[in-house]
């Protein structure tokens, strides 16, 4: 059984920073990319980083500057750096991984952890 457990969403005032840490435990071989996704209310859920497992990384445009996605493959970690955090980035925020548990590769997702940008 794999799970991704995602930590650090919260209140925070617009301008402000939040880190959000997703870590995956369980029968893993190895993990492809992660990434993570957010969606706002009566919003599709939307890709705001990925990062490969090279650390090649890619960034949602409405995000590109403020948000830095990076990974520790030695503690199967992602994490999300949220800068300048604005009131359109209010959402549940998803970890996603795809990982590879020896007889194939599937995606994983995390419950979901919510930021709240408001003043």
């Amino acid at each position: 059984q794999v799970q991704l457990v995602e930590s650090g969403g919260g209140l925070v005032q617009p301008g402000g920073s939040l880190r959000l840490s997703c870590a995956a435990s369980g029968r893993i071989f190895s993990i492809n990319a992660m990434g993570w996704y957010r969606q706002a209310p009566g919003k599709q859920r939307e890709l705001v980083a990925a990062i490969t497992s090279g650390g090649s990384t890619n960034y949602a445009d409405s995000v590109k500057g403020r948000f830095t996605i990076s990974r520790d493959n030695a503690k199967n970690t992602v994490y999300l750096q949220m800068n300048t955090l604005k009131p359109e980035d209010t959402a549940v925020y998803y970890c996603n991984a795809h990982i590879v548990v020896g007889v194939g590769g599937y995606d994983y997702w995390g419950q979901g952890t919510q930021v709240i940008v408001s003043s």
